[in-house]
């Protein structure tokens, strides 16, 4: 039997040293290298533009101003995702959707509706680089979303949306 095998203490404490030793540090805390020392000393500079806040109030004031005249307000638009707020009433898209370089997340934030997705396009015809339409799926899923549900749609699956009442969403479209 090994002296760490007897010992649980030694065990924890040769752990502990390998852990560090890969993190470059002694065990007393003190830094061992005199990069790493630098590095910790010296905060990485703030992001000019990292974030973007969306107040609740702001937001209600948006969905507001759309549940009066319904419609799509699109909040973000950058080269990574978008960011739409949606209130419809009483909408059934034509035909499928989809698209190649980008996913959408649903969340419904008020009402419901049902979104059809996956299945075989029939019929299909390209209408600009990348994005696709077709009258029909064959064997296209029906879900159901209500207030609080999300739902991923992945790049390159056909989808349609059908409201009957009103829905109010947010949808976020990476890119």
């Amino acid at each position: 039997m090994s002296s760490a095998q007897a010992n649980p203490a030694r065990r924890w404490f040769l752990v502990k040293a390998s852990a560090a030793a890969a993190a470059g540090l002694a065990l007393g805390g003190e830094i061992a290298h005199p990069l790493a020392a630098a590095a910790q000393s010296t905060p990485p500079a703030p992001a000019q533009s990292g974030t973007q806040l969306f107040t609740a109030a702001a937001l209600h004031s948006d969905i507001a101003a759309l549940e009066a005249n319904p419609g799509n307000e699109t909040i973000v638009d950058s080269n990574t995702f978008t960011i739409a707020l949606t209130v419809e009433t009483n909408k059934a898209a034509k035909e499928f959707e989809w698209h190649e370089g980008r996913d959408h997340i649903f969340q419904i934030l008020s009402g419901s509706t049902m979104i059809e997705v996956g299945g075989t396009p029939k019929n299909a015809r390209n209408v600009r680089p990348g994005e696709w339409l077709a009258p029909e799926s064959m064997n296209a899923e029906k879900i159901s979303l209500s207030p609080g549900d999300m739902l991923i749609i992945r790049r390159g699956t056909p989808h349609r949306r059908t409201t009957t009442g009103s829905v109010t969403l947010m949808l976020i479209s990476p890119q």
